[in-house]
């Protein structure tokens, strides 16, 4: 991902750093691409052919390289599947990517809700993508919500929406230390871990 993303704004001669990118991992990938289009009178317009050349570049590489899923990820989402808990995925991504990577992981038989940020009036750090996802499920509950990522967006996104388990793991795009500094209530080694806490309670 961060690769087409670069792609995609050194195509527009625009630049980022590293840590510019990792800051903004778990947001809608759309309104990143905005905010780093410098402020002038046709920005919507050069964000748009940005964003469509991203979704390029990343549509390409998935096809061409396939997917790297986690390990252990689909045994644990086909585990709490089969016991009865809702599984659903929320994302930065726009709607025909995640998708592809549903398709690519095969695991369109094991999300029961899937809620894309441009769906929402607002992504992550917003809680409205959890918000959105309990209306479709039919949940009436925050109490009865679990929600885990891998980013710091994703445990602001938890806290906001004040779900009972806001669970970070470390097999993904931050690592420990920049977890802990966010609302949590669990920061997991591996989603292998998942089940030991969600069936806990």
């Amino acid at each position: 991902m961060a690769r087409a993303f670069t792609t995609a704004l050194h195509e527009h001669d625009i630049s980022i750093t590293p840590d510019e990118l990792s800051s903004v991992r778990g947001s809608s990938k759309r309104q990143v691409v905005f905010n780093f289009i410098p402020d002038a009178p046709n920005r919507g317009m050069i964000a748009e052919r940005v964003y469509d050349s991203f979704h390029q570049h990343l549509k390409r590489l998935y096809e061409d390289q396939g997917i790297e899923q986690v390990t252990g990820a689909q045994d644990v989402f086909q585990q709490l599947h089969d016991a009865g808990v809702l599984v659903g995925f929320t994302t930065g991504f726009d709607r025909s990517i995640a998708g592809l990577l549903l398709e690519t992981l095969n695991w369109q038989q094991i999300a029961d809700v899937v809620v894309c940020a441009e769906e929402v009036r607002e992504g992550r750090p917003a809680p409205y993508m959890v918000f959105r996802a309990m209306e479709i499920a039919g949940v009436k509950s925050v109490r009865a919500i679990a929600t885990v990522g891998d980013t710091a967006l994703d445990l602001q996104a938890g806290y906001n929406a004040g779900v009972q388990l806001n669970i970070g793991v470390l097999t993904g795009a931050h690592d420990r230390g920049i977890l802990e500094q966010q609302p949590h209530t669990h920061i997991l080694g591996s989603v292998a871990e998942l089940p030991n806490v969600v069936f806990a309670i």
